[in-house]
């Protein structure tokens, strides 16, 4: 059975794009059959797996649209992962998708022509809490929410976790909340650790194992169109294998996920 994953939190900047990029390639190293979709207009996603949107012809956009087919729109990368690609023109998919009945289906719609060749699926989804985000998180399985591990970076994990439970109440009531996941982490720090304690207390979320430590990695690699697990060995490419292999064992053998506080 295909497991989908949406990527969500509406604050920019906190490594949705980077989680889903480098945890796809790493699970494909698993041996994984995995399918990334970008649902963000910017198109990131689509740019960090090497393909410019600028040059994609078709894309989710008319996908959710119903203008065409799915299978007639996902690229291959070089990181051993298929795409759903994103375009600037999505962000008139949100408009179009309010006056359509069941808008929050779009995705799952699209989805179920290919799940079945696919053992994992994660979503990007954009730094907001509109009807494009709402598709990820209606087709999905489960929901991780990247963390920056900043002060002040949780702010807005609240109303994120009242729109995880109105889909849960409305559209996608098997919805579950996979837990919080650190980046951008500092382990030298107490700070750090002080902001993941905090969420975990102040929203009862769990903190998911390994933290994702901050390294100019993940920009070099974005900027040449590869994930983090190219090239080099990193603490980067380590910590996204290492998520992988806890997801992936969660996903195959119903293996309970390693938390963050069991390694601290």
């Amino acid at each position: 059975m295909t497991y989908v994953l949406a990527v969500a939190n509406q604050k920019g900047g906190v490594a949705k794009t980077t989680t889903v990029a480098s945890l796809g390639a790493a699970l494909a190293e698993l041996g994984a059959r995995v399918l990334v979709v970008d649902l963000d207009p910017q198109g990131c996603l689509t740019f960090s797996l090497g393909h410019n949107p600028d040059r994609v012809e078709r894309s989710v956009h008319e996908v959710l649209l119903e203008e065409v087919s799915i299978r007639d729109v996902l690229l291959e990368t070089e990181d051993g992962v298929t795409v759903l690609p994103a375009t600037l023109d999505l962000a008139g998919a949100e408009a179009m998708l309010l006056m359509r009945a069941g808008r929050e289906y779009a995705l799952k719609r699209a989805l179920a022509d290919v799940a079945e060749e696919y053992d994992v699926i994660l979503v990007d989804c954009p730094p907001s809490l509109g009807v494009l985000t709402l598709n990820g998180l209606t087709a999905a399985a489960a929901v991780a929410v990247p963390l920056q591990c900043e002060t002040l970076a949780h702010r807005g994990v609240g109303q994120l976790l009242k729109t995880v439970n109105d889909v849960q109440r409305i559209t996608n009531p098997d919805l579950k909340l996979l837990g919080a996941l650190p980046t951008l982490y500092d382990s030298r720090t107490t700070h750090s650790r002080d902001i993941l304690s905090d969420v975990a207390d102040r929203y009862g979320l769990a903190v998911l194992a390994p933290a994702i430590p901050r390294t100019v990695r993940f920009a070099e690699a974005n900027a040449a169109g590869r994930t983090v697990l190219v090239g080099r060995r990193n603490k980067g490419a380590a910590a996204y294998r290492a998520l992988a292999e806890n997801l992936w064992a969660h996903v195959k053998d119903g293996a309970p996920l390693k938390e963050w506080q069991t390694e601290s």
